[in-house]
């Protein structure tokens, strides 16, 4: 089994069609595809709306895609794109520990997996991490510059990081990390797939 997480440093940078564009390139992986979103305050996990409410019941929620759902979700285009199974985990800011047992439970029923998140690096290590990264977007998660130097690759836009508006950020976190191109609305480049199948085939049997 392959275990790859894609993250990012912010929102609407493309992680999603990465993931998705990957899943699409690469359908002999029958891949199970995971979105994990964790909610601030005055949110809820059952469905993303805003909320009051702080009752135990409401602070992890997985759902899993059906054929011919919403194709426009983020888990539904995974679906849409060709993942086996694609499920969203939304938990409360901090509490993803509380939705890993049914993560776990479903990676075990898996043939490939592939994870959209940055925490998850938290509680398991694995076969390929790639970061999106956005030179010209200022906002930086804590999480994506925690995990930023476990990156196996970074993709950024036209595979140029030139000098970023992050602040705080050094980019001594990726020196000597393969810098792959994103040319959008082309999020999954030859490149990037080839790299990928190669890290692949050489850490897990494929």
């Amino acid at each position: 089994m392959a275990i790859m997480v894609a993250g990012g440093h912010t929102r609407n940078i493309g992680k999603t069609s990465v993931v998705a564009g990957l899943v699409a390139a690469m359908p002999e992986m029958h891949w199970t595809a995971f979105k994990i979103t964790q909610f601030g305050h005055g949110m809820c996990s059952a469905n993303g709306e805003p909320c009051d409410c702080e009752t135990a019941e409401h602070t992890v929620a997985v759902s899993e895609e059906r054929p011919g759902g919403d194709a426009t979700t983020d888990s539904g285009r995974y679906l849409a794109a060709g993942a086996a199974r694609s499920f969203w985990v939304r938990t409360r800011q901090g509490d993803l520990s509380e939705a890993m047992p049914r993560i776990r439970k479903e990676i075990e029923r898996a043939e490939n997996v592939v994870i959209e998140s940055n925490s998850i690096l938290r509680f398991l290590r694995p076969d390929l991490y790639l970061s999106v990264l956005d030179p010209e977007t200022a906002d930086f998660k804590d999480s994506a510059k925690y995990f930023l130097d476990r990156a196996d690759a970074v993709l950024v836009p036209e595979g140029v990081l030139g000098r970023p508006e992050w602040k705080g950020v050094s980019l001594k976190l990726v020196e000597g990390t393969p810098v792959l191109p994103i040319r959008p609305p082309i999020y999954v480049t030859d490149e990037v797939v080839g790299f990928v199948r190669r890290r692949l085939r050489a850490r897990v049997i494929v």
